[in-house]
């Protein structure tokens, strides 16, 4: 059989690229294997929390929806007053929810079962998130926040404000504990560490402290409610891969 200048052509071309498909393998077979070591490595600080969050809010309770506003305007309007007076800047208040709701009548009052049907009233919810940069004044804070109306509060969490300068501690800790292990276990095996080829952080922190705290506890004839900070622990993880030579 003969073959045209064309088949011919194509043909060469086909053997050309099976012959290349069959060099790949056998090229990657002969690539040696790199030999790594993978290691986790854990660094902490601590500090004392500079900020706190407060979550406080007015829940009012009327017959009608416009009887319930008024009074929580009012109350709320106390409170932030309040809030203003002993100092905190209105970049540092933030209103954090407003709900004007009805409110059923129970079908059991010992029970939660309402009847959707029957309205006895309405009410009217208003919260506030305060930061507080001062923490020394922050039981004074809770106590004349309730008795100018405040009869809600969620919670305070406490923060570090140079959270990220304290991490970068906790960060080279990290590093010098993972390699500090990598090396233990590359001289119990017999080789050393190379290179770096890889390393990924896992952020644990900070997370604010929560404190939940109840709207009585401020009204104690004592005064300021008592409130303790305590520490923060800021926690770094990394995973390090090296390259291990002979």
């Amino acid at each position: 059989m003969r073959l045209s200048h064309s088949n011919r052509f194509h043909t060469a071309a086909l053997a050309l690229a099976l012959s290349a498909m069959l060099a790949v393998p056998a090229a990657r077979a002969e690539e040696p294997r790199i030999a790594t070591i993978d290691m986790t490595g854990r660094g902490t600080v601590t500090a004392a929390p500079d900020l706190a969050w407060v979550s406080s809010g007015v829940v009012s309770d009327a017959k009608t929806a416009a009887e319930a506003l008024t009074a929580n305007n009012a109350a709320m309007t106390a409170v932030i007053e309040r809030i203003k007076s002993a100092g905190i800047e209105g970049r540092d208040i933030q209103t954090s929810g407003f709900s004007v709701m009805p409110r059923y009548k129970r079908v059991d009052p010992k029970s939660n079962q309402q009847d959707y049907n029957t309205v006895i009233g309405y009410r009217v919810s208003n919260g506030v998130r305060v930061r507080v940069r001062e923490l020394d004044g922050l039981g004074k804070l809770l106590d004349a926040m309730v008795r100018d109306g405040a009869n809600r509060i969620d919670g305070i969490a406490f923060e570090v404000s140079n959270a990220e300068e304290l991490k970068d501690e906790a960060r080279k800790a990290a590093m010098a504990d993972a390699m500090r292990k990598a090396k233990l276990y590359a001289e119990a095996a017999g080789v050393s560490l190379g290179r770096v080829l890889s390393i990924n952080e896992q952020d644990f922190g900070p997370r604010p402290k929560m404190m939940m705290a109840r709207a009585e506890m401020a009204m104690a004839d004592s005064g300021a409610a008592p409130i303790e900070a305590g520490e923060e622990t800021l926690e770094v993880r990394i995973n390090v891969t090296w390259q291990l030579s002979q």
